[in-house]
């Protein structure tokens, strides 16, 4: 998924009459390695470059923060010392306590489809590698019986964390989205900006040409497009797909793991939802891919947001709300 933009260039210059007033917006652009994907930011605004540089600065602090607090591949991490403590009760930031009560609320939902405990299992299958060093990562935990969500306990009032068994947590489908939130937090205040973090994207205010944002839902197979173009503002847009990531140690395995079934679904392809916060489209897109074709729009209209959905045979589907979203 990609903000589309109708100029390459870093920073380039838009002007639009607006009733009799002419307006000229500066644009700023930057990208980084972040959280295993490309980051990028893209600000709209009245501000000189180096302004906009600061605020994009701030954002990725931001979101760098919650990489510290919740990636599994880093040895330092707030999520990586609780699980080295089973039984105990650990006080956690306020950003891995909030990503792991997203996680238990979409357990909850699912009955155990979308569950952050089958870390395990992602290291079994070849997930393990840190994406910047390419190092192994090897958690250590043992994995003696089986472990649910149901096995972490949160404490609110601290806010503190106890793991009823020793385990390992994968934050993939809550971390990522969490982190555009708290940049979108730190760009509150320009006329508009873009986030896209490797398929999970916020938009909001005007695009350069002082337009609602153009983003593309990427089509599954590679070279093929964009499979839809949504059109909004303040909107966040997320999309799970099994072509992402493969196992590199069992070829029907992906990125996406349903505990309940003991596998990774092949009868998506790719599933996009339309929310108001990054955190929710991320989560909400997982788990209606993991619930399957059958269930996964229905769950997303429950929920009040918006999806589209392309199944293995290239069908597309989507609710009714995605409608008012497409070109």
């Amino acid at each position: 998924m990609r903000c589309k933009r109708q100029r390459n260039d870093e920073e380039t210059m838009a002007e639009k009459n607006i009733s009799s007033s002419h307006f000229r917006w500066l644009t700023h652009q930057e990208s980084f390695v972040l959280m295993g994907t490309i980051v990028s930011i893209h600000i709209v605004g009245r501000e000189t470059p180096r302004v906009m540089s600061q605020s994009v600065g701030r954002a990725l602090s931001a979101m760098r923060a919650v990489e510290m607090a919740c990636s599994r591949f880093d040895t330092q991490s707030a999520v990586t010392h609780l699980t080295r403590h089973p039984g105990e009760l650990i006080e956690v930031p306020p950003a891995l306590f909030y990503a792991l009560k997203i996680a238990q609320q979409m357990s909850e939902l699912t009955e155990g489809v979308f569950d952050v405990t089958v870390g395990h299992s992602m290291e079994q299958f070849g997930f393990n590698r840190h994406y910047l060093t390419g190092d192994l990562v090897c958690s250590a935990v043992p994995h003696d019986s089986p472990v649910s969500y149901r096995d972490i306990t949160l404490v609110e009032e601290i806010p503190a964390v106890v793991l009823a068994k020793p385990m390992v947590i994968d934050l993939g489908a809550v971390a990522k989205g969490l982190a555009v939130d708290m940049a979108r937090k730190e760009l509150e205040g320009w006329d508009g900006f873009a986030i896209d973090a490797g398929g999970d994207v916020y938009v909001q205010g005007i695009d350069p040409q002082g337009e609602p944002w153009n983003i593309g839902v990427e089509h599954p197979n590679e070279g093929a497009g964009y499979m839809a173009t949504l059109r909004g503002t303040n909107i966040a847009v997320a999309t799970s797909g099994s072509y992402r990531r493969k196992s590199p140690v069992q070829d029907d395995v992906h990125h996406l793991w349903n505990p309940v079934t003991g596998r990774s679904p092949h009868d998506i392809l790719s599933l996009t939802v339309v929310a108001p916060w990054a955190v929710l489209a991320d989560a909400v897109a997982t788990a209606a891919f993991l619930l399957g074709p059958h269930r996964a729009l229905s769950f997303i209209e429950d929920l009040g947001l918006a999806g589209l959905m392309m199944n293995d045979n290239l069908f597309v589907d989507e609710t009714a709300s995605m409608r008012e979203y497409k070109l």
